[in-house]
């Protein structure tokens, strides 16, 4: 399984943001979630957070941007089958997709209650 070991390589010093801060706790709930999405949706995914049958040390947080590639990855293989013709793919992977992650993250940035 591809646990992205190569991220530092691809980095070039860009540190601009930080991640939400969660606990082992919160980030192996999602990432737990994040996998049974993307086992649903594409091949089958090894358990490997702590203390599951194939545990490979790395934290649940790691495990959340793992698994949340593989999800994206199976979903855009979905949009491709499942389009009648190419443009169709190019424009539900791209502007709705990015009309999808635009809303996302303005839920994420309203406060609760203000919505």
């Amino acid at each position: 399984m591809d646990h992205g070991d190569d991220f530092h390589g691809w980095l070039n010093g860009d540190y601009a943001s930080q991640p939400v801060q969660r606990s082992e706790e919160e980030w192996a709930l999602i990432a737990g979630y994040v996998r049974y999405a993307a086992n649903k949706v594409g091949p089958t995914l090894p358990l490997c957070l702590p203390g599951e049958p194939q545990e490979c040390g790395r934290t649940a947080q790691q495990h959340v941007l793992v698994w949340g590639a593989a999800l994206k990855a199976a979903a855009q293989s979905l949009i491709e089958e499942a389009a009648p013709a190419p443009a169709n793919a190019a424009f539900a992977s791209g502007p709705l997709y990015q009309r999808h992650l635009a809303e996302l993250r303005a839920s994420k940035s309203t406060p609760p209650g203000n919505g």
